[in-house]
């Protein structure tokens, strides 16, 4: 680690070497449009492991082959005046979320004659402003956010992934589970994180590497299906078969290396921007409790997806099952 460090720092910022620098790790972070206000450091202090130098630090997800954007002439965006008209009135990016007056911010008032029906996912005023709502929180729900192709603008509270990430992060070697990764700001209940992003690719592409995996359960990691809409009955043919999925293996950002806990700090959330990519929704990490600084972040890799939590209690079946390490009191014993 030492060695890379100093290579980093003595020689890259020098002309030429150009070989080094692409495939330098801090050099890729040190590209990114937000390092001078929330950087990435990379820290080890317990060995002498380094990331895997075929691993590429990137701000935002790639399409991989056979993976298609929808077309710009089939995207659509919300014609509101400003956040207000987003939030209280008729927004269309919201149209998929029922009118709902509770909220823990206090009671209705008014726009203009209409009652003002909270529904966006976040809180829009004090110093909650930006942070899920609790009832959000407390779910699956996906989170539906105005975008690029909006004319409410890029200040409107409804932005807060795509905004990006406003939190400073390290990814760190941990004592027995390899990398990890902590803030080294406190971060509040219900603030945004960051993304998992990664390379994204076909079910079919997902299956090939999973086959081609020597340990397909080790592969299954780091990638993630995009199947939050899908449905066997939609119209859009995109959400009627098999789910697009995210290989964070080799390419993403610091949230790669966030490990998993039985009794985690975050929790994903797909994040829908333009209804018609829904089939290419965000996965959008939020901080489920307060977090100190310091304290590794955490996700349930399954999050009560599947059965493994039954079958660790199954003599049989663990015999198959990866044992989990994270060491909480509610540890299952094992992922899957």
């Amino acid at each position: 680690m030492d060695q890379i460090t100093r290579q980093h720092f003595y020689r890259h910022g020098e002309p030429n070497h150009d070989d080094e620098k692409q495939n330098c790790h801090f050099c890729q972070i040190r590209s990114f449009a937000t390092h001078a206000q929330f950087p990435i450091t990379i820290i080890n202090t317990e060995d002498e492991a380094v990331l895997d130098p075929h691993f590429r630090f990137t701000d935002s997800s790639i399409l991989g082959k056979g993976v298609e954007p929808t077309k710009k002439e089939f995207l659509t965006g919300c014609e509101c005046i400003d956040s207000e008209d987003c939030q209280y009135n008729t927004c269309n990016c919201l149209q998929d979320i029922e009118d709902d007056s509770s909220d823990d911010e206090g009671a209705d008032s008014t726009y203009g004659e209409k009652p003002r029906k909270r529904v966006y996912a976040y809180h829009s005023h004090g110093a909650r402003a930006g942070h899920l709502r609790s009832k959000i929180l407390a779910s699956r729900h996906p989170i539906y956010e105005c975008h690029e192709s909006c004319a409410c603008g890029p200040d409107c509270p409804n932005r807060v992934v795509e905004r990006g990430r406003k939190v400073p992060l390290q990814v760190f070697r941990t004592r027995n589970r390899g990398w990890g990764v902590r803030s080294t700001v406190d971060i509040k209940k219900g603030q945004f994180v960051d993304k998992y992003m990664g390379e994204i690719i076909t079910a079919q592409e997902a299956n090939r590497r999973r086959a081609k995996s020597h340990i397909a359960q080790r592969k299954d990691v780091y990638l993630f299906a995009l199947d939050k809409f899908s449905d066997p009955g939609s119209y859009d043919e995109r959400l009627r078969g098999p789910p697009l999925e995210v290989d964070g293996e080799f390419m993403s950002g610091p949230t790669r290396f966030v490990n998993h806990s039985c009794e985690p700090n975050m929790r994903i959330f797909a994040r829908v921007g333009d209804h018609a990519d829904k089939h290419l929704h965000d996965l959008a990490l939020f901080a489920i409790r307060d977090i100190p600084r310091g304290e590794e972040l955490t996700f349930d890799y399954v999050d009560g997806v599947d059965d493994s939590e039954n079958d660790a209690l199954d003599p049989e079946k663990q015999k198959d099952m990866t044992r989990c390490l994270c060491g909480s009191n509610a540890c299952r014993g094992y992922l899957w």
